[in-house]
C-alpha cells in the first residue's frame, strides 16, 4: 500500500506527508510538477504566527468554527472521504473529522502546517500534507473537496490547474465546493462591513475595528497592489467551472460570515 492509500485508508496520522506519499512513483513526481508553484507573497504574508487578519484569537477561532461548521453541512455521510484545499489554521477542523470517515488538510504554507500537524497529532481521522502532495493522492478518492478562500491568491491559470486536478481526485457523484469567491465591485468595503457585524455578533467588535486600522498599515494593500488578488463575477466563476468540466450553481450562501462573497456547489 502506497503512502497515498494510507492516508486515505485513515492509517496515517496528522503529520507531514512531503516524503511518504508515492516517494518512489514516477507517476506522483510527474502530476506533482502539475501543482507546485515558488512560494507566492500571499503564502509568505499568511505564513506569520501572527497574522494580521485575524484581530485577536478569539476572531481567528470563530471564524474556522464558523467555516467547519457550513463545511460539515455538505460532508455527504460518515464515510465519506473530505479534502480541504489550503484549509489556514483549521483550528476547528475536528468538527468536520467528526462527521467523516477521513479528513485531508492540504496547506501551502510551512508554519502553519506544522502548527496543523502538532494541533491533529494522534487525530486518527486527520492527515496534513503539503500542496504539493494534494495531487499525488489516487484519483477518484473523495466524496467532497472544499477549496475556501483560495481563488482570490491565484491567477486564472493557476485556477484552472487546480480544478482539473480537483475533477481527477473527486469520486463519481462527489461534490467539489469553491467558496469565498470575491466579486469585483465593492469587495473592499463589503469585507470591513462583514467584520465588524462579525466582530459584533461574536463579542469581538472593538478589536474588530482597530483590527482594520491594522490592516491599512500592514503589508495587505501593498500586496494587493504587487502581487493582486483575482475576482470574479458570478457567471465569470460559472463558466470558469464548467469549462472544467463541472456541473456548477452558485450556493444559497457564502461558506463563512462574509455573504457579500460566492459559494459555488460542482458536480
Amino acid at each position: 500500500m502506497t503512502g497515498a492509500e494510507n492516508v486515505m485508508a485513515g492509517l496515517v496520522p496528522a503529520i507531514p506527508l512531503r516524503h511518504a506519499l508515492w516517494c518512489g512513483s514516477i507517476g506522483y513526481k510527474q502530476r506533482r510538477k502539475e501543482i507546485a508553484t515558488p512560494m507566492s507573497d500571499w503564502i509568505k504574508f499568511y505564513d506569520f504566527k501572527h497574522s494580521v487578519i485575524y484581530v485577536n484569537a478569539r476572531h481567528r477561532d470563530v471564524h474556522y468554527r464558523t467555516i467547519a461548521e457550513d463545511i460539515r453541512a455538505y460532508v455527504p455521510s460518515p464515510q465519506a472521504q473530505v479534502l480541504d484545499y489550503g484549509c489556514g489554521e483549521a483550528t476547528s477542523a475536528d468538527l468536520v473529522a467528526d462527521a467523516c470517515a477521513r479528513l485531508v488538510l492540504v496547506e501551502a504554507a510551512p508554519n502553519v502546517r506544522a502548527s496543523l500537524a502538532m494541533r491533529y497529532t494522534g487525530h486518527l481521522r486527520i492527515a496534513v500534507i503539503a500542496a504539493d502532495e494534494a495531487a499525488g493522492l489516487p484519483k477518484a478518492s473523495f466524496d467532497l473537496i472544499v477549496m475556501h478562500s483560495v481563488a482570490q491568491y491565484l491567477t486564472p491559470a493557476e485556477l484552472d490547474r487546480l480544478l482539473a486536478i480537483f475533477r481527477s481526485l473527486l469520486k463519481p457523484g462527489g461534490v467539489f465546493l469553491l467558496g469565498d469567491i470575491v466579486p469585483p465591485r465593492l469587495a473592499a468595503p463589503a469585507a470591513a462591513l462583514s467584520l465588524l457585524r462579525f466582530g459584533a455578533a461574536n463579542g469581538f467588535f472593538f478589536a474588530a475595528a482597530l483590527g482594520l486600522v491594522r490592516i491599512f498599515a500592514s503589508d495587505y494593500l501593498r500586496l494587493k497592489k504587487t502581487a493582486g488578488l483575482s475576482h470574479y463575477s458570478e457567471a465569470a466563476a460559472l463558466e470558469r467551472l464548467r469549462a472544467a468540466g463541472f456541473a456548477a450553481e452558485r450556493a444559497p450562501r457564502n461558506i463563512g460570515h462574509n455573504q457579500h462573497r460566492m459559494t459555488f456547489v460542482c458536480r
